[in-house]
């Protein structure tokens, strides 16, 4: 049987995935700035993130990458 997303994106929700061997990682939070802030963390760290963007119902937007501290 084949497994299925835990989750539905939402509307004005911001997005980044923290990839993992075996699983990737989606992470979201309500705030442009709060999302920055966690994928900088996590950059910080060394993590492999892609930064996916705000979700607007259809497609992400918003999807470039905010500039890292690790960068």
């Amino acid at each position: 049987m084949r497994y299925k997303k835990g989750f539905n994106y939402s509307k004005s929700t911001y997005y980044f995935t923290v990839k993992a061997i075996p699983n990737n990682i989606t992470i979201y939070r309500k705030s442009k700035e709060a999302a920055i802030e966690a994928y900088q963390k996590y950059a910080a760290l060394g993590k492999d993130i892609e930064w996916l963007g705000k979700w607007n119902g259809k497609q992400f937007v918003e999807a470039n990458p905010p500039v890292s501290v690790a960068e």
